[in-house]
């Protein structure tokens, strides 16, 4: 009697069972025929459907599979730069039977992205966010209705003219910065992800935490990293072949179900818990001004089932908010920081800057932000040299399409490559370098760069807290850069070893690495301490 093994079967030994075993050949025979009428018939279809238009060129995809071979999981952008070097500006690679289209270029993604926004600003169907209960968190909802009225929310709370009234209290977390570098500067990282989640938790609740280890922004980072670690096709095999969704849990090496249900309940406790707190604060009168508290306000105006809709959006696009600001804005500081090591020049050139605009007897503002255009560039070229979402956020077709004679289907996912765009050295010379002064005229002043925009998204889906990540990006580097002195720690044996790396599928942050922050000299920690105590 034949018996199954798990052990890997190779081609001699198909080989032998086969020649040993006729009904099993008769079997596989038989089901090797049946995959290629599969494929011969997938393909006959696919050509009939297209008309003949090819798809954008790319890696020659294998049966079945496609191309999940030629996408890394990490750091994806960079293969995609490289294969538009060899293919072409527009690329497309095959997963399961799923087509993904890159535009490489500033003038596809606005042909596409922005131009033709009413067939490209949906997301696509992510079996594993399906699994967890995700289809509330905003940056990745379907175009649709309950979209609309959660980006109206986003778009009135946090437009240009809006965010300014937050200012304040960036400064004041900035400062707050300031004081807990001093103390303990060895654990800079910490603070810059607490300081992040004190900025969101007020700005969206009027909540402060409760230091490093308050539940909430444990949750929210927790969520934030799960969520950006599998919403592509190449990131788990379930989103490539949604059927995987069905094995049971006790085929534990098969079943998503398990990671899916900490998914959920984590996504559950981050939506529920903070606007529970903000209704507890309304009945007890001591709630503080946030999106959540003016939108709830406004909420009870309605009656019945229009205030259930309005509160279940209200709820859910401020976890989205919580979500996708938990770790975004931290990857930007990190960048900062790991720029001014490699060019360590940089920062004594904007020292110079700050001190002859404060006169070393106050700390920035962003009153100052028109007199530091170093400062400015700085941040700006941030935001270019290492953008936080490289690939931006996946879109999705809602109809086939034909752009430059090549056919993108109905479903595809469509990615514009926010890296390839900002590292063109056509536009950008030596893209890879840290050069703010590429963003400075030849006065000295600021200059502005449209294409920057790339680096938060395209069309109706870009995002809607840039104005307010912008704002905090300045304060802090010039918050810093006035009282710190950002060096290489020295290595015990007295050189200064460095290196770097940085690692995401659709959020790109640089892996932990050391750095000395150290006070520039007495009169900084005196600027800090009497900013503390106020006048």
């Amino acid at each position: 009697m034949f018996k199954w093994s798990l052990v890997p079967i190779t081609g001699l030994a198909v080989e032998h069972l086969i020649l040993a075993t006729p009904t099993v050949s008769t079997m596989v025979i038989n089901v090797l025929a049946f995959l290629s009428f599969i494929i011969a018939f997938q393909a006959f279809s696919d050509y009939r459907r297209r008309r003949g238009i090819p798809y954008p060129p790319g890696p020659r995809p294998l049966p079945i599979i496609g191309n999940i071979f030629d996408i890394p999981k990490e750091n994806s952008w960079l293969a995609y730069t490289k294969f538009s070097k060899e293919y072409g500006n527009i690329l497309s690679f095959h997963i399961f039977g799923r087509v993904i289209v890159v535009l490489n270029t500033v003038k596809a993604t606005k042909d596409l992205l922005e131009k033709h926004g009413d067939i490209y600003s949906d997301r696509p169907v992510i079996p594993f966010y399906e699994m967890a209960g995700w289809q509330w968190a905003l940056p990745m909802a379907r175009y649709s209705d309950p979209w609309r009225l959660g980006r109206k929310l986003l778009d009135r709370g946090l437009r240009a003219g809006v965010a300014v009234a937050y200012r304040p209290m960036q400064q004041a977390k900035a400062r707050l910065l300031l004081t807990r570098l001093l103390a303990t500067p060895h654990e800079w990282e910490a603070h810059i992800e607490l300081m992040q989640g004190e900025l969101i938790l007020a700005m969206a609740y009027g909540y402060e935490p409760r230091g490093r280890d308050d539940r909430k922004i444990d949750v929210s980072r927790r969520v934030a990293k799960m969520g950006s670690e599998t919403a592509l096709p190449s990131d788990l095999l379930v989103n490539g072949l949604p059927f995987l969704r069905h094995i049971p849990e006790w085929l534990s090496w098969f079943s998503y179900k398990p990671l899916a249900r900490i998914g959920h309940d984590l996504g559950m406790e981050m939506m529920n818990e903070p606007i529970r707190f903000v209704r507890e604060s309304m009945v007890n009168g001591t709630a503080r001004p946030s999106l959540a508290l003016e939108n709830l306000q406004e909420s009870e105006k309605l009656d019945g089932p229009e205030r259930e809709k309005a509160e279940k959006v209200i709820t859910e696009t401020l976890a989205s908010i919580f979500a996708a600001g938990a770790d975004t804005t931290v990857s930007a500081m990190m960048s900062f920081i790991l720029a001014v090591l490699l060019r360590p020049d940089l920062q004594k050139k904007a020292q110079e800057e700050l001190d002859a605009v404060t006169g070393r007897e106050r700390l920035p503002t962003f009153d100052d932000r028109q007199r530091l255009p170093l400062i400015d560039a700085m941040c700006k070229e941030v935001t270019r040299w290492m953008p936080v979402t490289p690939l931006g956020l996946p879109h999705a077709s809602t109809e086939d399409n034909v752009y430059e004679g090549f056919f993108i289907p109905k479903g595809a996912l469509v990615i514009g490559n926010t890296w390839a765009i900002l590292h063109d050295s056509a536009t950008y010379p030596e893209p890879n370098i840290f050069k703010p002064e590429r963003f400075l005229k030849s006065d000295g002043s600021s200059r502005d760069d449209p294409t920057l925009t790339s680096a938060f998204g395209f069309g109706k889906r870009i995002c809607p807290g840039r104005h307010f990540a912008e704002a905090t990006l300045f304060i802090v580097i010039a918050s810093m850069l006035s009282v710190f002195n950002i060096e290489k720690r020295p290595g015990s044996d007295g050189g200064l070893p460095f290196s770097y790396s940085y690692t995401g599928s659709i959020l790109s942050r640089p892996n932990s690495f050391p750095c000395s922050i150290t006070p520039r000299d007495k009169l900084a920690d005196e600027l800090v301490t009497e900013d503390e105590d106020g006048p």
